[in-house]
């Protein structure tokens, strides 16, 4: 790839989808430009080839592809840095920030230029994130480029703008929420007498194999359920205490109220 990548906030988000990138061999580490206040955070990214700085025009001057990664409380100050720097026939602004539209972000910059939203998780760093894309006003061209980038990092899918703080819920925020789930599956596995080690392997484990019978059969929860409870069975008795006591309808109530919040995030000066 020609183009140079500025990610501005490399914090976890931003760091996760620069080794993502640079591990999937689609950009090297050299054509990745971290900014941040305090570069010394960056160091081990600085020996592994990474451009970094704590200069954001600069990096945006140097670079075709600007990864907006900052908090959304931060945004407009660093939209306003970098404003007179953008250059709408060269750049094209990739977007991660939950809560901001892309009409929010051109509004901001005084500037038509093109910008694609973008919803990655955490797990881009392994190359497994499932990422929803908005195509806002880029063209056909850039929109390819954007899925290209993120489908060497896991899978991507096109959605609806509307739909994007909703994502961020079931998506980026949903992460943690699997991650909780696994937690309390093996503390359960503590319980009946496991070392916290192996019932922490045995539940993750599981939990991904779980996952991939979905994915590479196509299949139904409630289909692969199905094959494993029994009448008056060990199965089918846990599922219902887990319901009787509130589990899907928690998982629900969060993914909402994630969903909410994920709206409230950005305010406008």
């Amino acid at each position: 790839m020609e183009n140079n990548i500025a990610i501005l906030g490399s914090g976890n988000m931003g760091l996760a989808l620069a080794n993502g990138l640079s591990q999937s061999g689609l950009y090297p580490a050299s054509a990745i430009t971290l900014t941040r206040r305090n570069t010394a955070l960056l160091d081990q990214y600085k020996h592994q080839g990474f451009g970094v700085s704590n200069n954001n025009v600069v990096a945006t001057q140097q670079a075709q592809i600007i990864v907006l990664a900052v908090l959304p409380q931060q945004l407009n100050t660093v939209l306003d840095e970098i404003a007179a720097s953008i250059d709408v026939d060269k750049h094209l602004v990739i977007s991660i920030i939950s809560g901001v539209t892309c009409e929010d972000i051109r509004k901001r910059l005084i500037k038509d230029v093109q910008v694609v939203r973008v919803m990655p998780n955490t797990a881009i760093a392994i190359r497994q994130s499932m990422t929803c894309i908005s195509v806002g006003n880029a063209t056909s061209e850039n929109v390819e480029l954007v899925k290209t980038m993120f489908n060497t990092v896991g899978i991507c899918v096109v959605i609806n703008e509307e739909l994007m703080t909703s994502a961020t819920a079931l998506c980026a925020c949903g992460i943690a929420f699997f991650l909780r789930s696994i937690r309390a599956a093996s503390q359960g596995g503590v319980e009946v007498g496991f070392h916290a080690g192996e019932a922490l392997q045995m539940a993750a484990q599981t939990a991904k194999g779980a996952a991939d019978l979905l994915l590479q059969l196509a299949s139904h929860p409630e289909h692969e359920i199905d094959k494993v409870t029994s009448p008056k069975g060990c199965t089918i008795a846990g599922l219902n205490e887990m319901e009787h006591n509130g589990f899907s309808s928690a998982m629900i109530k969060g993914i909402k109220l994630s969903a909410q919040k994920a709206g409230n995030l950005y305010k406008e000066d």
